[in-house]
């Protein structure tokens, strides 16, 4: 089993995973136009037509922006939660019907021969999810967009080979920044998204159940910069008493670029 993980985009104007087990290739979430997308797969060797479903998480425009486009351009079926789907309906467009398939969160169903594990995630959105997906022994797992972790949360993908990880903001540039008290508010709630802390945090549990390559990902482009997301989480782990490098490896995603690829 050959696993190949890019992330496209990741950051608050769009994000965009890539995830091939063999000939199996899946698209976690469109955030940016189908044209964007279109060239950022065709630049990492990939053709946009071999893409086999769309899983969506969320109904944030950051993560859809293209569905539409592309399922109907290509043809390729979509996933996404019942309440998902309901929200996002006006903002994809029109998708035939055999091209709309719903899933249950917390109960997983098979693409071809990828186990899609769809778990409910905490953050201000219909019916949000993310998503572990498992074949031939691989296992790839993405979580973003979440406003805390719980235990229950992390066992979702725990023995990941890959995870890509939300480090969203700096708690004290998001507090000094410029956004307004409501949507700092927003941000900074148990529904909003994972400052590089609380992605320290996380990182240090899953260091325990076996999660050797993190990416981290939606970058705030305001109240975050790589350096101190990378130094602030590779400082937990170091204090946590593991090695980065030798206990895990930790690689950046960008906005407007695809992050290093991770090949199994």
């Amino acid at each position: 089993m050959h696993l190949e993980f890019r992330s496209l985009f990741s950051g608050s104007t769009g994000n965009s995973t890539l995830a091939a087990f063999d000939d199996t290739l899946l698209l976690i979430d469109a955030g940016r136009t189908g044209k964007i997308l279109d060239e950022a797969a065709r630049s990492q060797g990939f053709d946009m037509r071999r893409v086999r479903a769309i899983l969506v998480t969320h109904e944030h425009i950051d993560h859809i922006r293209g569905v539409g486009v592309l399922a109907r351009k290509y043809g390729m079926e979509v996933y996404a939660s019942p309440g998902t789907w309901a929200a996002m309906a006006d903002k994809v467009g029109e998708i035939p019907a055999r091209q709309r398939c719903e899933f249950t969160p917390d109960e997983d169903f098979y693409i071809d021969r990828v186990n899609v594990l769809p778990f409910s995630i905490p953050h201000d959105a219909a019916q949000p999810t993310g998503f572990a997906l498992s074949c031939g022994g691989r296992k790839v797992s993405v979580l973003t967009d979440l406003g805390h972790t719980t235990k229950e949360l992390l066992t979702r993908v725990e023995g990941s080979d890959v995870l890509l990880l939300e480090a969203n903001h700096d708690v004290q540039m998001l507090t000094d920044g410029s956004y307004p008290e409501r949507l700092k508010r927003r941000i900074l709630s148990g529904k909003g998204h994972l400052s590089n802390d609380a992605c320290g945090r996380a990182l240090t549990e899953l260091l325990g159940i076996g999660v050797p390559n993190v990416y981290l990902g939606h970058l705030s482009e305001e109240n975050n910069v790589p350096e101190l997301a990378y130094s602030t989480v590779a400082r937990m782990v170091e204090d946590f008493g593991a090695h980065v490098g030798r206990d895990v490896q930790i690689r950046m995603t960008y906005p407007n670029r695809a992050a290093e690829a991770f090949s199994l």
